[in-house]
């Protein structure tokens, strides 16, 4: 399976840790992972021009990052989003990369997709979770998991060891 991880931190630290037991665990299992660091890309958020439904042929008019990315939501067939948790949702920057793939509709191939979610205090996750919920019942991707961490949940080894079984079963 070609998974893609999109991870929405702007700080190498943030998820770090977080995807890459996510990938030891699915390269593991025979699975394909490539990592598109989009928190550090620059990618707007949506206009809501409608030029990619009516004469964009399902590309956005706006020539940035996005473009660097879309081929990987094209052609996975699962997709990981990986942010930290800074005020109560996903990073501003994995946002923009989510909303943009609306000149697409739903990604081609994709049948799975997982949310790894980073913070430094519990109990923060409803908005990203909600989100995350509402783009896989939106696009008909079966949401397969969300794990989170906290703190310095965020680097132990019972939460990375999570993680790793929970990419091995994919």
């Amino acid at each position: 399976m070609k998974i893609a991880v999109f991870n929405g931190s702007p700080r190498k630290e943030n998820t770090s840790a977080m995807i890459r037991a996510f990938r030891e665990g699915a390269e593991a299992a025979g699975h394909e992972v490539e990592e598109y660091h989009v928190g550090k890309m620059k990618i707007a958020g949506c206009l809501g021009c409608m030029y990619c439904k009516t004469k964009g042929e399902g590309v956005c008019i706006q020539k940035d990052d996005l473009e660097k990315i879309m081929p990987a939501y094209k052609d996975a067939d699962m997709i990981v989003f990986a942010s930290p948790v800074y005020y109560f949702t996903m990073t501003a920057q994995m946002e923009a990369a989510i909303q943009r793939v609306f000149c697409i509709g739903k990604p081609a191939k994709a049948k799975k997709a997982a949310l790894l979610l980073s913070s430094g205090s519990p109990g923060v996750y409803d908005g990203a979770v909600a989100q995350f919920k509402a783009y896989t019942s939106y696009t008909g991707i079966e949401a397969v998991g969300v794990i989170t961490a906290h703190g310095e949940e965020n680097k132990s080894e019972a939460k990375l060891s999570e993680i790793r079984e929970f990419a091995r079963s994919l």
